[in-house]
């Protein structure tokens, strides 16, 4: 099963991230204190998705 990356990002964003800046293959998203790299990709895989999840200290969602 497959998470639609701006359903991650809008997450993201209603828990305080927003957008850094641009990399070569990744977009990076910060809340002040972590910063987290998300594909740019149209899907991730669900695992994926929950990891950084984790990594942003939030509860996984997908």
């Amino acid at each position: 099963m497959s998470v639609k990356r701006r359903d991650l990002i809008k997450y993201l964003q209603e828990h305080g991230f927003s957008l850094l800046r641009e990399g070569a293959k990744h977009s990076v998203y910060s809340n002040g204190t972590n910063v987290l790299p998300v594909k740019r990709h149209r899907t991730l895989d669900r695992i994926t998705a929950n990891e950084l999840c984790k990594q942003a200290g939030l509860p996984p969602k997908f």
